[in-house]
């Protein structure tokens, strides 16, 4: 996948995560479960993206 790509998602990404975190009304622990799911899920897809995904879940300790 192309940087390009990859850098246009995590824009857009962050664009819609700021809208609806500013015109949404939510409780606040409401919308810090929210961020940090959508945090954690594109640290995954970034993971995947770069081949680390499967390079961290072959180590066994």
């Amino acid at each position: 996948m192309p940087l390009f790509t990859i850098l246009i998602v995590l824009v857009v990404t962050g664009v819609i995560l700021w809208l609806v975190n500013t015109y949404i009304p939510m409780d606040v622990k409401i919308k810090r479960i929210f961020n940090v799911v959508v945090v954690v899920v594109v640290i995954i897809w970034l993971l995947k993206v770069f081949g680390l995904f499967a390079y961290l879940m072959n180590i066994h300790v």
